[in-house]
């Protein structure tokens, strides 16, 4: 579990079969490359941690600035003998939207790894564990394919749900007459967009990735960050059909509605149709002037009502025939 200890979150010193020792300021600042890889967690927006990268961490300050950038996008950076990878995985913290992705951005040299953040990332709590566990990276290569599959694994829960979600509202507009279902379409629709987003540029980092000249990167570690550039591309495809499954069902249920409406409005212009004679003829009888025919009659009503009978007799038989009804 991360804890923050004035921006420190976590650290580690690997010991290059999978476990590590846990470590904070002190052991860090007299940490020597002999010791194992160091990875070092970091809160980013922690001024003590921003103080530390500037003054005492021998980075570049361009590689401060990357490392401390409020708003970064997934991005594959080669400098001299380092590598900078930004990342965004989804936000998974209680009461976050998946599509608000959190990034993180890692600095990777031959012996030390900085990682910084600013909002929690799961996929880091699970490097934890493994390393924990005696399961964690062995090598630097190892560390970057790990939290890069990492972060593809914790998406895959999201879209599944957002397939699933999509598959639901497509059998209800079926069954079900709900203008709601537009709203829940068109969130559907944006929460797709939002994360393919984010996700296309990471697929071009990890791409550039795949054909930087890495010394540390092996031909083993190569083969694993394709299959993590496969499973992006898989995900990217995912999202589109999602997004193309609901704009199709947004599509059919605007049908539908508007179907619905059509009939409503159908059946109102032939009850209107029927009684526009009706009513220009009891208006017509209504008028207070003298001469009205059946005025005189005991059964003048009687035969005016049946006159009104028979007109709308007629008017059905009419609208039969020209198949209006």
């Amino acid at each position: 579990m991360e804890v923050n200890s004035d921006g420190l979150l976590l650290a580690y010193i690997l010991d290059g079969n999978g476990g590590g020792k846990m470590v904070g300021w002190d052991e860090i600042d007299s940490w020597k490359p002999k010791q194992g890889i160091l990875w070092m967690h970091l809160d980013y927006s922690n001024p003590n941690v921003q103080e530390w990268l500037h003054e005492k961490s021998e980075l570049d300050e361009v590689i401060c600035d990357a490392l401390t950038e409020e708003d970064s996008r997934p991005r594959c950076t080669q400098f001299q003998d380092g590598l900078l990878l930004g990342l965004r995985g989804v936000n998974l913290n209680p009461g976050a939207d998946p599509e608000d992705m959190v990034g993180i951005r890692i600095w990777f040299e031959k012996d030390r790894i900085i990682s910084t953040r600013k909002r929690r990332l799961l996929s880091i709590l699970d490097i934890q564990s493994a390393i924990e566990e005696g399961e964690g990276p062995e090598a630097i290569g190892d560390f970057l394919v790990q939290i890069s599959g990492r972060v593809m694994e914790r998406m895959r829960h999201v879209l599944d749900e957002l397939e699933d979600t999509v598959a639901d509202l497509e059998d209800q507009v079926l069954t079900v007459e709900s203008r709601q279902l537009r709203t829940q379409l068109a969130d559907l629709r944006r929460q797709a967009i939002s994360l393919r987003r984010y996700l296309t540029p990471q697929r071009e980092a990890l791409s550039k990735l795949l054909t930087e000249k890495i010394a540390w990167l092996d031909e083993s570690d190569r083969i694993r960050l394709r299959e993590v550039y496969d499973q992006l591309s898989r995900y990217l495809e995912d999202l589109d059909e999602a997004r193309d499954r609901a704009a199709v069902t947004q599509e059919e249920l605007l049908n539908r509605l508007s179907e619905q409406m059509n009939s409503k409005m159908y059946i109102l212009s032939i009850v209107a149709a029927i009684f526009l004679p009706l009513g220009f003829l009891t208006g017509l009888l209504g008028i207070n002037v003298g001469g009205i025919p059946g005025a005189d009659s005991k059964l003048g009503f009687l035969l005016f009502v049946m006159l009104l009978a028979v007109v709308v007799v007629f008017q059905i038989w009419l609208f039969k025939k020209k198949k209006w009804l």
